[in-house]
């Protein structure tokens, strides 16, 4: 079978999203939108040791909030933390496990503690990403995934990777909202 217009689309999903949407709409990002806390009790980057967090993670000079189990309802979230989260959770790991990147984890990553840093770090995660992506036969879409997405260990390479375009879309969106509401705030 020849999978070429399944991962071509695939592939195009992501990269006109980049291109057209998301990208263009980080534009500009400023460090007081990047740390811009919402709603009280939001969870942010924060410079180590003023997190009000239950658990913290990073190994840097700023820190990530979360809890474990989360809170429900989830906190409210920063355009920080946001980025952090895709940066680590859905990047950063899949870079490690899938395209040979270096092992990232919510409490060793060293988190950008500006705007202009995070979205550095983001180009250079999604440019691995996507090289990683292009650099796959048709073979490799079908094959499983393995052992590093854990109970999905068994779902083919082609599904982590629209789970993961669904991410990066889903949360760039929620980013573009709050640069929305900081800038009417």
């Amino acid at each position: 079978m020849d999978t070429t217009p399944i991962t071509t689309a695939i592939r195009d999903q992501l990269t006109w999203h980049w291109t057209h949407q998301l990208r263009p709409r980080l534009d500009g990002l400023t460090d007081d939108e990047y740390f811009w806390e919402p709603a009280p009790g939001a969870w942010n980057v924060c410079p180590r040791g003023t997190s009000e967090a239950p658990i913290v993670g990073g190994s840097g000079n700023f820190t990530i909030d979360f809890a474990m189990p989360e809170p429900v309802p989830a906190p409210v979230t920063t355009i920080a933390w946001r980025l952090g989260h895709v940066l680590v959770g859905v990047l950063g790991a899949r870079l490690a496990t899938h395209f040979g990147g270096e092992s990232v984890d919510y409490f060793s990553y060293d988190y950008p503690g500006t705007a202009a840093g995070a979205l550095a770090e983001l180009d250079r995660f999604y440019a691995q990403w996507t090289a990683g992506v292009d650099a796959l036969s048709p073979q490799d879409w079908l094959r499983p995934c393995g052992p590093g997405e854990g109970p999905f260990a068994d779902y083919p390479l082609a599904a982590l990777i629209t789970h993961i375009h669904r991410e990066v879309i889903h949360h760039g969106a929620e980013i573009a909202l709050l640069r929305d509401l900081y800038a009417h705030r």
